[in-house]
This record gives C-alpha cells, structure tokens and sequence, in this order.
C-alpha cells in the first residue's frame, strides 16, 4: 500500500470523529458540548473520543459512530485518488464533511439546524464560484429554492389533509411535515455546489426516497407489521438529497451518462 494513503486515512478518521462528535451534541445542546455515552450520558473524556474506546460504565461506542468513521476513511481515499473536479482534495474532503453531518443529523433527529445551514451557504458559495462562477452559482441556489417551496407548499397542504384524516379517525394528530424548512434551505445550499444541475440531482433524491420508502412498505408487509397507517410514514428526505448531491460532486463522469446531450 502507498504509504502516502496514511494521511487521506489519517484525515478521514479525524472527519468522521468531527462528524461523530457534533452529530452527538449539536442537536441536543446546541453547543459545543462534552459529549456524553449514548447509553448512561457518562462523560467521554477527550481520549476516550478520539481513541473510540467505551465509557467509564464499559459501554461501548454506538454502531453509527463506526460506521461513519469508516466511510469517512473511504470517501477520503477516493477523493485522495481521484479529487473531485476544480475543487480538489482538502474542500471535497470538507464538503464530504458537512455532507455526512447533515446526513446523520437529520437521520437520527430529523433536524436541519441552522448552524449547519449558516455554514452550509458559505461552503456552497465558495465551491460553487470556483466551479462555475458567481452567476451560475446563484442561478443554481434560486432554481434549488424555487423547486423546494413548491414541494414545501405541497407537503403543507398533504399535511393538512392527513391532519384531518388522523382527527376523523379518532387519532390525535401530530406536527409530522413530509418537507420542512430545513429541507428548503439544504436545496438552496445544494444548489449553490451543484448550479443549474440542481433539478437532476433532486429528481435523484426524489427517486431514491422513492425507491426506499417502498422497500420500507414491502419488508412491514412481509414482516406482518404493516397497517392502515404505513402509507403515512414520513422519512426525512434531507439524506436522499445528501446521497444524490454527492453522485453529482464525487462521480460526475457516471451521472453524466444520464444528462441529456
């Protein structure tokens, strides 16, 4: 092996550790808190973080907390070998960051905070005018916009109907959105890094929500645990936009075969 693939290793490690430790405080304390054992809230010491080792109490890590540290090591490789296109190894690297960020945030919690997003726009700008220019970068986060608030508005109104439904049924209804702001907002981001590509990318993410969500129905069928209220199920669509973004930035010679000429 190379031995210069020690240090994207290296870097990929200390990515998902950074992933791992905001995913663990942000959405709880909403600061750059000490982060505590997912089982008992014991205190993890800055050695035992880094280093991964269990807490005080012998719990061991959650399972995401490796996971995310070993995909961060290969996606840094792979942009390592083969950096993605004007934006090089070191900002692809970070925006393979905030990707995972997001994802993971918005998988376990379903949130899209604002400090993710605040940094998010500054990171899109700046990929997107070395990759395109200022105009193109614009026109891609206002194409992103526009699409979303008409699919926001959309989820609003489904939202609406289910509400009544739930109350017609006797269910207590709930605040479940089948888009939120954050959702909005990420496409906006989206669209700074991606231009006026941002329609492909969404109409991926859109496919792909929709190919999970009936493998989802399928296996609660098969399993017996399907019922009335299945088709009602809300997943949060932030990681599908994350997954197809990152086809876009990362494998753009693949994607391309499915652009029109």
């Amino acid at each position: 092996m190379d031995l210069l693939l020690i240090i994207p290793l290296f870097a990929g490690y200390i990515a998902g550790l950074l992933i791992n430790y905001l995913a663990d405080v942000l959405p709880i304390t909403r600061s750059f808190s000490q982060p505590v054992c997912y089982r008992c809230d014991t205190g993890l010491g800055t050695h035992q973080y880094i280093l991964m080792q269990p807490c005080s109490n012998g719990h061991q890590r959650r399972p995401r907390s490796w996971v995310v540290i070993i995909i961060m090591m290969i996606i840094s490789v792979y942009a390592w070998l083969s950096p993605p296109e004007k934006i090089g190894y070191i900002l692809g690297l970070i925006v393979a960051t905030y990707f995972g960020l997001v994802f993971v945030i918005d998988l376990e919690h379903r949130l899209i905070l604002h400090p993710t997003s605040i940094f998010g726009a500054i990171l899109g700008l700046i990929v997107g005018i070395i990759k395109r220019g200022f105009v193109y970068t614009i026109y891609g986060a206002l194409g992103g916009l526009a699409i979303m608030l008409f699919f926001y508005f959309l989820g609003v109104l489904f939202a609406r109907i289910r509400t009544r439904r739930m109350i017609a049924n006797g269910q207590e209804p709930d605040d479940e959105e089948a888009l939120g702001a954050g959702d909005v907002i990420l496409v906006t981001i989206l669209g700074l890094m991606l231009g006026t590509v941002i329609w492909f990318s969404l109409l991926i993410g859109i496919l792909l929500g929709g190919v999970v969500s009936l493998a989802l129905l399928l296996w609660l069928f098969v399993s017996g645990k399907y019922n009335k209220n299945a088709l009602m199920m809300f997943i949060p669509y932030g990681p599908y936009f994350i997954v197809s973004a990152s086809l876009l930035i990362y494998f753009p010679s693949f994607v391309q075969l499915f652009l029109p000429k």
